[in-house]
């Protein structure tokens, strides 16, 4: 089953070029997640009395058109598989045709009503244990039954790489406003800072970001951000004082 939700991008969640930022645009991805999650009866709503939780592991984004200030987005989701302790789920991202500035060349046969695909995502998650701080396995759970849409987005994995040698590093100390619900740093936290630290100009292209979570920083914590000039984009690598990977990253632009 598809599910369907529409946001105006507000001014707040736009850069000085007047396009939606890619960690906000992660984060309306959650906000979506999250929401069709309680819907079907398993969400943070019905975890967290049970001391669990959801997390992000990993999110690939490839974008053609980023959205603009006012506009009215469409986001189609839905679960393609739960399995081996790991929730997929695929969106399509939408907008009407009179508000882009250009249809991607590919999409002529990909709209839904008025709108045009400008947009497509694959996530996946997993249900850890707020108290052990573990990974656990639901999908047994009655609750998970029949949710399953099974169509899938093929977008192939990119390999992620130590930086031994960065461009640049930057240091943040995860503070107050990082923090979220599950105690730790936020999904969009760690992007924002990565972004903060160095963005590839690809406005007017196709930009795919790819995100892998690894370890989670807690409050107080020091991150170093480092950063990797490429052919076609940039990758970034954040480690805590302990030397452990929290969160690795790719911006590719096409």
């Amino acid at each position: 089953m598809k599910y369907n939700y529409e946001y105006e991008i507000k001014y707040q969640e736009v850069d000085g070029e007047k396009k939606l930022r890619l960690f906000n645009l992660e984060n309306y991805l959650l906000e979506v997640a999250g929401t069709v999650a309680d819907d079907l009866g398993f969400g943070i709503a019905a975890l967290h009395p049970r001391g669990l939780t959801w997390i992000l592991t990993r999110l690939s984004v490839e974008m053609y058109q980023l959205p603009t200030h006012c506009q009215r987005v469409r986001f189609e989701t839905w679960i393609e598989s739960n399995a081996h302790m790991l929730s997929t789920r695929d969106f399509r991202i939408y907008a009407k045709p009179s508000e882009i500035s250009h249809q991607p060349s590919d999409a002529n046969n990909q709209t839904s009503d008025e709108w045009i695909l400008i947009g497509q995502c694959k996530s996946v998650w997993a249900v850890l244990d707020l108290e052990k701080r573990e990974i656990v396995n639901l999908f047994d759970d009655p609750m998970f039954a029949d949710c399953v849409d099974g169509e899938v987005i093929e977008m192939p994995r990119v390999r992620m790489t130590t930086i031994p040698e960065p461009t640049g590093c930057e240091t943040h100390k995860v503070a107050y406003s990082d923090i979220d619900y599950n105690g730790h740093c936020n999904s969009c936290r760690y992007l924002q800072a990565m972004t903060d630290a160095y963005l590839p100009n690809y406005y007017g292209k196709t930009v795919r970001l790819d995100i892998n979570y690894q370890k989670e920083a807690m409050l107080g914590e020091k991150l170093q951000t480092c950063y990797l000039l490429t052919p076609d984009g940039v990758q970034y690598q954040q480690k805590n004082e302990a030397g452990e990977t929290s969160c690795s990253a790719k911006i590719t632009i096409q």
